[in-house]
Formats: C-alpha cells, sequence, structure tokens
C-alpha cells in the first residue's frame, strides 16, 4: 500500500514577503502611494496590494502606518546629508561648496522625488521620538550650509551677510522645488539649481563693465 506524502507546510501570517530588500522596497513604494495620494488618504492594504503581498507581511517589518512614514523621513534626511557630505568634501573654495552642496541636494532630489514630496508636501506628523531624530538630522544639515556661508564670508569670499538667513533662503529655493518639479521635464533639477546658484552668487543685475541694453527705455 503506496504511503501518503504528508500534507504541504502552509506559510505562517506574517511570512516576511519574499523579495529582495523588503524593508527598503516597502519605504520605496509606500513614499510613492503617500507621495501621490496624501499620507491620510493612503492605506497599509493599499501599500500591500501595491507591493503584491500581504499586509501581515507589511506589519512583519513595520508595526504602524506611522512607522513606515517615520523611517521615510529618517532615510531621506540621513542619505540626503550622506550625499552632500560627499560632494562638499570635494570642494575647497567656499563658492564651489556651496554649488557641490546645491548639486547634490538636486540629485538626490531628483533621485528620491517621491520621498521628498511626502517629508515636505505630504508631512502628517512624525511620532515624538522619531521627530527628534529628524530635527537634529535637520539641524545638522542647515549647519553644514551655514558654515560654508560663514567661512566664505570670513574668507572674502562672500561679502557681509546674515549666515542664518542667506542659509534659510537657499534650502528655501531648494525645497520649495518639492512642490513643482516633476522628474523627466526638459530639464533636471540639477541644472535648475546650476540656475540657483548664479542667481544667488551673480544676483540679476548686469556687472558695470557690461551695461545692460534695456530697448524700452532708449
Amino acid at each position: 500500500m503506496p504511503t501518503r506524502s504528508p500534507p504541504a507546510k502552509r506559510p505562517r501570517a506574517g511570512r516576511p514577503p519574499t523579495m529582495a530588500a523588503p524593508r527598503e522596497r516597502i519605504l520605496e513604494e509606500a513614499a510613492r502611494l503617500f507621495a501621490r495620494c496624501g499620507y491620510e488618504s493612503s492605506s497599509v492594504a493599499d501599500l500591500a496590494a501595491a507591493i503584491g503581498v500581504s499586509k501581515a507581511a507589511i506589519y512583519h517589518y513595520y508595526t504602524t502606518k506611522q512607522d513606515i512614514y517615520d523611517a521615510i523621513i529618517l532615510d531621506v534626511l540621513a542619505g540626503l546629508t550622506a550625499a552632500v557630505s560627499h560632494a562638499v568634501a570635494q570642494a575647497t573654495t567656499a563658492p564651489e561648496r556651496l554649488r557641490q552642496f546645491m548639486a547634490a541636494h538636486a540629485r538626490y532630489f531628483e533621485s528620491h522625488h517621491a520621498q521628498f514630496v511626502t517629508m515636505l508636501i505630504g508631512y502628517s506628523g512624525m511620532a515624538i521620538t522619531e521627530r527628534e531624530d529628524a530635527a537634529r538630522l535637520r539641524d545638522d544639515y542647515e549647519q553644514r550650509l551655514r558654515r560654508i556661508i560663514a567661512d566664505g564670508i570670513a574668507n572674502g569670499e562672500f561679502r557681509a551677510l546674515d549666515v542664518a538667513a542667506t542659509g534659510r533662503a537657499v534650502l528655501s529655493m531648494l525645497n520649495w522645488m518639492a512642490r513643482w518639479y516633476q522628474p523627466g521635464g526638459a530639464q533636471t533639477a540639477e541644472a535648475i539649481v546650476a540656475g540657483y546658484f548664479d542667481l544667488l552668487v551673480g544676483g540679476m543685475c548686469v556687472p558695470a563693465s557690461h551695461p545692460p541694453n534695456y530697448p524700452h527705455l532708449r
């Protein structure tokens, strides 16, 4: 009499999703969902469906939707700081360091567009502990920019400026792009920011050695 094979075991509820780098995959897809639909209008069920796994699989890695949101913000702030720090380290003068800071920010922003939109537009409010961690990362990032400006003033490369106000102006130009820029357009984010840099260091007025040409005033 043939022996019967034991029944196949069913996967346990909450079994981790069978995908490479599951935490990163969850955060990446969640950022797209939050950026597109908003945090409040997105559910864990929507996220699970987008990835093709069960809700239990999501909860295996993140206990709540809030945990996912907080992880996106902390990841993007840490990654942005690392990318910009590496770029700035290659420069020597303050203007070049500022240019590298802005260009690296633009590149990272474009390659992590959904994460930036989630952080700057779809903000839902972080949990208290994670909010403190994010504030430390944000403050460290802003201090790096302020040091570039302060060094440029001290070295005579920049004129006397209010360092804090100038830093906020630079970050405002960079961060506002999250409200209107869409990757894949006529210009890359880096090209747009190159124009911002020229505007910051050169101003809008034509140098005295090249008098402006205003045909309508003739």
